[in-house]
């Protein structure tokens, strides 16, 4: 007699199928889950880098923001307009603009708005432009005038030697400012913080709110945020 052939029958080859089909769906949930959540992490890290570079260089010049030399402003001779507002605001409409007048540190090669020479001692002079060198026992302090502006979802850099506002970082929801306000002259101390001070020479902090989107939606908005004493007012 002929042995019956063994085999696999219609319902088998249909349930194997059906499993391996099951089986190569979930890989590729799978895959497709790990690539999304990759996608998302990637997103958040470059919101992350641009909001800490951008905050960085904001609270690094906030701090020195007013700071002209060590000599206190009435002594510095010729002192331009600008050293007696060295944080500013402006709002107008959508567009929001934050200015300072602060102690030059980048140190990358681009000339300062002013330089002041002091003696450190009863002497000081701020010149605009190429400054003589410093005499015996002087010491240049450059410094710089630098606008943040808000507007169309970007934040943007210019200088008074370059007007052309430069794109710092795009895809912005929110640029938010506050200010830490004294409640008299003399005083270091916080008070209040008011978003529109109404007396700028009693700023003594700001705070800094930074939110950035991602433009393919792979995360939430991510809010950045940091707060800087203004460290050199020199009434």
């Amino acid at each position: 007699m002929r042995r019956s052939c063994a085999g696999f029958g219609l319902v088998e080859a249909l349930l194997a199928a059906t499993l391996g089909l099951i089986v190569v769906l979930a890989a590729v949930q799978v895959m497709l889950a790990a690539r999304s959540t990759a996608a998302s992490q990637h997103a958040s890290a470059l919101l992350q880098d641009d909001g800490r570079f951008v905050l960085g260089k904001m609270i690094q010049e906030i701090r020195l923001a007013g700071m002209f030399g060590c000599l206190s402003l009435p002594l510095i001779a010729q002192a331009p307009a600008d050293f007696s507002r060295p944080v500013s605001v402006v709002v107008n409409g959508a567009s929001t603009s934050l200015t300072l007048v602060t102690g030059d540190v980048g140190e990358q090669g681009s000339r300062p708005d002013w330089t002041v020479l002091s003696n450190c001692v009863d002497s000081a002079q701020a010149y605009s432009g190429v400054p003589p060198r410093p005499g015996p026992g002087q010491i240049a302090f450059p410094v710089r005038k630098l606008t943040y502006t808000f507007e169309s979802g970007q934040v943007k850099l210019s200088t008074p030697a370059t007007p052309a506002k430069a794109v710092l970082v795009d895809n912005v929801g929110a640029f938010e400012l506050s200010f830490g306000v004294a409640s008299r002259p003399g005083s270091n101390v916080v008070a209040r913080y008011e978003g529109h001070p109404g007396d700028e020479s009693l700023i003594r902090s700001v705070r800094v709110a930074l939110t950035l989107r991602d433009p393919a939606g792979r995360v939430r908005d991510q809010v950045y945020s940091a707060v800087a004493a203004v460290r050199n007012r020199l009434e």
